[in-house]
């Protein structure tokens, strides 16, 4: 752990505020303690709800290091991640999490996810955002076909 590169997120989500860019957040990814990406909140200014400092920085990272997935690298962020960023997480298969505020601090700003994590939890039945299944067996030909793919890249 290194806190100059936390020390760098804490900044970038300063510097995206005072700048009027985007909101409180900003993050790095580092590869053999050097940062290979960054990125701050663009929310509002490219009017992209999935633009968050670490979705950024991870899709930097992949675009700089020539992979999907970030095995060897870590990121630093401002803030405890979103229910979304920390999926993308995941999926990035980032070895290790640093972060700074809580998502407890992000709510007292106005940024509150709590929504989100019981929205999660619940069936899809109930969800406040109503969700249909349609066409599943057309649907499942793209996953057979995949099955039997014999040159796919495992992730």
């Amino acid at each position: 752990m290194d806190k100059a590169f936390m020390a760098r997120a804490i900044r970038l989500s300063l510097e995206n505020v005072d700048s009027g860019r985007g909101g409180p957040f900003g993050a790095v990814i580092v590869n053999d303690n050097r940062i290979v990406a960054e990125g701050a909140n663009r929310v509002t200014v490219n009017h992209d709800p999935t633009a968050h400092a670490e979705v950024i920085a991870i899709r930097q990272a992949c675009h700089t290091l020539g992979v999907f997935q970030l095995k060897d690298c870590e990121i630093y962020t401002s803030c405890e991640p979103c229910p979304m960023c920390l999926g993308a997480i995941y999926w990035a298969r980032l070895s290790r999490v640093y972060y700074a505020s809580l998502a407890g601090d992000a709510v007292q700003a106005g940024f509150d996810d709590s929504l989100i994590y019981g929205e999660l939890a619940k069936p899809l039945s109930e969800r406040s955002i109503p969700m249909h299944q349609l066409m599943r067996e057309e649907a499942l030909a793209a996953f057979h076909a995949w099955k039997n793919f014999p040159h796919k890249t495992a992730y």
